[in-house]
């Protein structure tokens, strides 16, 4: 029997409905609105950035045959790419196959399954001239959907035993369609395309720094040099430039799937049922789900979210209740920038695009995210704002330490100071982010897990510090028999804690194998630094179980190695300055 709602939860609202029809065209806001501009803007952006780079080669270089080199390079990967692009259909059956034991099935199976979605599937198809996709069922409890391929007419979609587990009728039929979107709209394609480009820029770069290292005059060596900065930079931004696609093509699937079932209000509630579920089987597990690492950038969800989302609907299946764990992903400023780093947009986000399809259907929103963003509205813009600048900069101070000791060596053309001022300013930038992500922590609360995943004000960099009582049910690393990491859950949900050894990755890894397996099923309290990312843990400083204490030090390391390098710099200067 398909939960409708956890079975300790609040009793939950009633649904809200659909359309009465469907294929109705539906506004998207903050977007481009049309996909084909999205995507194109993005290729144009990566093909303009190899287009310079090239001619810049093609300026500085001074030998008879100066892009031989980089252009065999380029042939290979765009040759291997399309190998890879044509073959990659069936590389991925043998992969999923072996890993997860896919199963391909008929039709009629998922109509068994799910009559709506296969409907669904019937009529995408017919409506839009496309050969019925290669369909397969994973037989894993973790709910999860994803699809792959070269071509629309030889796209795979495989979805999870548990996404029928969790999903009702209507809300499995929103996911087949959001993965049906990804092959109408030729997804898996431009990103292909994309990561080709980015590829092309970073070989770009390893020829720049060559020619820039080799003979010649120092004036085309310095500009080599150049060009291999600007290249790096380039391959940077196109990396970011490929996980602003993925999250857009995302928020189009999302559409697609609204119009095509004329039912938002299902797809929102999926998104947290699926969330719900990876929590749910993640505490009956005992070690991390495989499937849902392997197949994260994949998937329907990204599954390190689903932490927060999961632990609020299992406890309070009320959608009200619900929506304030999305306080975060919307006004956190933290939430952009770690968004900025993701395939999928958080889902907060997704959630809000999808109520307002439900408005322009005229119909009621599942979760009312007009009170979200009003409570939003009231949140204190100080806290939120105020010092977040600052904050970036010391969460990102190790790397511009370094980059601004190196700019200064440059200036001061002092020998040692090209190699001490960049470890000095990476040694200092650690520390300082250390001392700040590590506060005094002989104060701290007791609270709950749900109370912390609500709470909108949370950081990566600020540790909150925070005692739980909860029982340790399992490891947190993905597919790691000897993995440090725990998980905890008390009353209210389910936390990712991080040990960490005084003696590194050694005494991590000894930890891992000697002392968590008994650990797993203690009931205990843990003391440690709360912080919320795209997925939300706790740096553990200790835990305690009936008379016996684990010690963990997350900030012996960064403490430590900053001082090594901060004396290594002061001594560099000293002997050789």
């Amino acid at each position: 029997m398909t939960p409708n709602f956890p079975p300790d939860a609040d009793t939950p609202s009633p649904k809200a409905g659909r359309a009465a029809t469907v294929g109705v065209p539906l506004k998207m806001m903050g977007f481009s609105g049309k996909l084909l501009l999205a995507s194109g803007v993005t290729l144009a952006l990566l093909f303009g950035m190899v287009f310079v780079l090239i001619v810049g080669l093609l300026l500085i270089a001074e030998s008879d045959q100066p892009g031989l080199g980089l252009g065999l390079a380029i042939t290979l990967t765009i040759v291997v790419n399309a190998a890879i692009f044509f073959l990659s259909p069936f590389l991925m059956d043998l992969t999923q196959r072996f890993l997860y034991g896919t199963r391909w099935v008929e039709l009629s199976d998922i109509q068994r399954h799910s009559p709506e979605a296969a409907a669904v599937i019937q009529r995408v198809c017919r409506d839009r001239n496309l050969k019925q996709p290669r369909l397969g069922i994973i037989d894993d409890q973790n709910p999860t959907a994803f699809t792959y391929g070269s071509l629309p007419n030889s796209a795979r979609l495989v979805v999870s035993q548990g996404l029928f587990t969790y999903l009702d009728d209507d809300e499995a039929a929103t996911v087949y369609a959001h993965e049906l979107g990804h092959i109408v709209n030729w997804d898996f394609a431009l990103m292909t395309v994309a990561n080709t480009l980015v590829q092309i820029t970073y070989l770009i770069y390893v020829f720049s720094r060559q020619i820039g290292r080799g003979g010649g005059n120092d004036r085309g060596k310095d500009m080599a040099q150049s060009l291999a900065i600007a290249a790096y930079v380039f391959y940077v931004v196109g990396t970011y430039l490929i996980l602003y696609l993925s999250r857009t093509r995302e928020y189009f699937a999302d559409r697609f799937a609204a119009e095509t079932t004329g039912n938002p209000n299902a797809l929102s509630r999926a998104l947290v049922k699926i969330a719900y579920g990876i929590v749910e089987e993640g505490q009956r597990a005992t070690e991390p789900s495989r499937l849902m690492e392997g197949t994260r950038a994949l998937g329907i969800y990204d599954a390190k979210a689903a932490t927060s989302t999961g632990t609020a609907y299992r406890v309070a299946a009320s959608p009200e209740r619900v929506g304030r764990v999305f306080l975060w992903d919307l006004f956190n400023p933290w939430g952009w920038w770690m968004e900025l780093q993701s395939t999928h947009p958080l889902t907060g986000k997704r959630v809000r695009a999808l109520s307002t399809y439900a408005e322009q259907l005229g119909i009621g929103a599942e979760f009312d995210m007009g009170r979200v963003v009003a409570e939003g509205r009231r949140l204190s813009k100080q806290r939120l704002y105020g010092s977040f600048v600052m904050d970036l900069v010391i969460y990102t101070a190790p790397g511009l330490g370094l980059i601004l000791g190196w700019v200064i060596s440059l200036f001061l053309a002092i020998p040692s100071g090209y190699l001490a001022l960049p470890i000095l300013g990476l040694g200092l930038g650690m520390l300082l982010k250390t001392l700040v992500s590590y506060p005094n922590f002989n104060r701290a609360p007791y609270s709950d897990v749900l109370t912390l995943m609500s709470d909108p004000y949370a950081s990566p960099l600020r540790g909150q510090p925070v005692k739980l009582d909860g029982t340790l049910i399992g490891r947190g690393d993905a597919g790691y028999a000897f993995g440090s990491d725990l998980k905890l859950q008390d009353k209210t949900g389910m936390l990712f804690v991080r040990y960490a050894s005084r003696f590194g990755p050694i005494g991590n890894f000894l930890f891992g194998m000697k002392q968590v397996k008994a650990l797993v099923g203690t009931d205990g309290s843990s003391l440690g630094w709360f912080r919320r990312g795209i997925a939300p843990w706790m740096d553990l400083i200790r835990y305690t179980s009936g008379g016996k204490e684990i010690n963990s030090y997350p900030r012996f390391w960064g403490q430590l190695s900053a001082i090594l390098l901060i004396g290594g710099g002061i001594l560099v200067l000293l002997l050789w300055g």
